[in-house]
């Protein structure tokens, strides 16, 4: 199968864009500087030429807190680019495979959040993702929406990173312990993604016969559950097991004792049985991402 990937430089889409061609992929890929999803033409155009099968679009503006200083950014981004996306696939016939957030709810639910719980976002971020949801849903029968949280990786930035920076520059870190959300590697999302983009005719006939197994919206998280400090301890243990860190103290403060410009949920907890039910995708040990993903951080 031809697959096309759009944010090819993103800690999922680097993943997606290596991982495809193992499971038998043809792979056409593309990052910002290459296709401005925000460019309605320049997509239609892309796509058209490109003869994919299937389109995974990996691209985002996920600065979370700045997206309320760029407000317009964010949402052509977020919201008018999977729309583009999703015109474009439907005037091909072709489905799209798209990545969302936990950030679409506002953490106060106390159990884990399921696919139909109503959106409630708390910033620009979480309204332009939640924005753009809606429009391929709206567009495109055929899509999946998957939901995903605190995404870390080998590419790009992310949490995992800035902890082992700071271990290395501090003997103490202070980090939230009343957020719990779920970890989850960028390799295991693209495993997911590239499972499902190989199972759409499987997704045609379920959406057919109404089996509760087709196309629409997932959830897919690492487990189990934890904090920002249960992460950022895990991390530094594995860590320090590889180098020397002056980092001796993970303190654990409350979010009030670390405010940042947009609240952040207090409960990202994704309940991903649908996906388990529907196809048999499991959550994967996010510690265990963890360890591939120092492994290969220490040995660049």
């Amino acid at each position: 199968m031809r697959i096309a990937i759009v944010g090819s430089k993103g800690q999922v889409g680097w993943e997606l864009t290596r991982r495809a061609p193992m499971f038998g992929h043809e792979v056409l890929a593309w990052d910002q500087d290459e296709l401005d999803i925000t460019d309605a033409t320049a997509v239609d155009q892309t796509l058209t030429a490109s003869g994919a099968a299937v389109v995974i679009n990996a691209a985002a503006y996920t600065a979370v807190d700045r997206a309320e200083q760029e407000p317009d950014l964010a949402f052509a981004v977020n919201r008018d680019g999977p729309a583009h996306l999703a015109v474009a696939c439907a005037r091909l016939n072709i489905p799209l495979l798209h990545i969302s957030t936990d950030y679409v709810f506002d953490g106060r639910k106390t159990s884990p959040y399921v696919e139909d719980d109503p959106a409630s976002p708390l910033g620009v971020y979480g309204r332009s993702k939640w924005e753009g949801d809606e429009a391929v849903r709206r567009l495109l029968p055929r899509h999946v929406i998957l939901r995903v949280s605190w995404v870390f990786g080998i590419q790009g930035h992310n949490f995992v990173k800035t902890i082992l920076r700071l271990a290395r520059e501090r003997e103490e870190l202070r980090v939230v312990a009343d957020q719990r959300g779920c970890p989850t590697y960028a390799g295991d999302i693209a495993d997911t993604l590239l499972i499902l983009a190989g199972r759409g005719a499987e997704m045609d006939a379920k959406a057919m016969w109404d089996t509760g197994a087709g196309w629409g919206t997932y959830h897919y998280c690492g487990e189990p559950a934890t904090t920002w400090h249960g992460f950022a301890s895990a991390i530094i243990e594995k860590a320090r097991a590889r180098e020397s860190l002056p980092a001796r103290t993970v303190t654990a403060i409350a979010t009030a004792d670390y405010p940042t410009p947009v609240a952040r949920p207090a409960n990202s907890v994704l309940d991903c049985a649908r996906l388990a039910a529907g196809f048999g995708i499991r959550p994967c040990s996010w510690q265990e991402g963890l360890t591939t993903m120092l492994f290969a951080l220490y040995a660049s």
